[in-house]
């Protein structure tokens, strides 16, 4: 339902307010890039500075924009359970294919009050659901038996994205959940080493820059062209780690505005790259052959 490749898509920004028209040559350019689907209004897309109303828009023009090509897995989780049942409920609404549901961040709830809140979350809406467990951002790991639990009381919770950096909890979530569960890396620079233990994918930062790069090689090593696969990640492997020199998604708005495709905006508390890390960044893609 969600395996192969889904790109963390940004939200372009211009004075102060959504550029519509840079989403959609985006996610245009994603298609044509041959990615498997979008995923609006993560991380990636500054989830924490939209408020409700641009929020459901951008999802909104995601679907609009992705014309049934690709798939829209919208970000609609949140760290209170009300406000990410309402984003759920408007992204199903709008046409989303799927929901993708970070941990709740901040309060730093129990594993059973991990459960309850993706319980709740999954009664709400028909929509599949994809858990999204990065403890270096919430400060808590959606457990192994949590995940267990809540996939064999709701189908529609399909999947995980896991941006734990392990390939143990990787090998680990594959045994607890059996062969059809879909599991989804986080890390573009983790992705092969992640498929080699059974994850089926990655939600990719990089993608945005390199769509059909990304895409070949989670093809081609997911068809047992691993070699090939490989040669991919060596070459864009220093991008995959520059694009996380300063916080996400800082680099990878700087990189699009590189490639004249977006405005470098951003709002506040995030703001420009520092000049050092911004050269370092037009540099390693000159060297991947992104820029001239």
């Amino acid at each position: 339902m969600f395996t192969g490749t889904y790109t963390a898509i940004v939200t372009p920004f211009k004075s102060g307010a959504i550029d519509e028209a840079a989403l959609e040559h985006l996610i245009k350019l994603q298609i044509k890039g041959g990615v498997d689907g979008i995923v609006p209004v993560g991380t990636t897309g500054e989830s924490p500075t939209v408020d409700y109303e641009e929020h459901i828009r951008i999802v909104t023009l995601a679907v609009k924009f992705a014309v049934g090509k690709i798939k829209v897995l919208a970000g609609t989780g949140g760290n209170a359970t009300s406000e990410a049942i309402y984003l759920t409920q408007a992204a199903e609404k709008a046409g989303a294919d799927g929901s993708l549901q970070v941990a709740p961040y901040y309060n730093k709830p129990t594993q059973e009050g991990l459960y309850q809140h993706f319980r709740a979350i999954a009664k709400s809406t028909r929509l599949p659901l994809v858990l999204y467990s990065i403890p270096g951002r919430c400060g808590i790991e959606i457990g192994i038996e949590t995940v267990k639990r809540l996939a064999r009381e709701y189908k529609t919770i399909v999947g995980i994205k896991e941006a734990g950096g392990s390939c143990d909890r990787v090998s680990q979530l594959r045994a607890a959940l059996g062969p059809k569960f879909e599991i989804l890396s986080g890390d573009d620079s983790l992705t092969l080493p992640f498929m080699s233990v059974g994850a089926q994918g990655v939600i990719s930062v990089a993608s945005n820059v390199i769509p059909r790069e990304v895409s070949q090689m989670v093809k081609l090593f997911a068809t047992g062209k691993s070699a090939a696969a490989l040669r991919l990640h060596e070459k864009y492997y220093p991008l995959f780690k520059d694009l996380f020199i300063e916080t996400n998604p800082t680099p990878v708005k700087a990189a699009l505005a590189m490639m004249k495709l977006i405005a470098e905006e951003y709002r506040l508390p995030l703001v420009p790259m520092d000049p050092k890390n911004w050269d370092t960044l037009r540099t390693t893609l000159k060297r991947c052959d992104v820029l001239e």
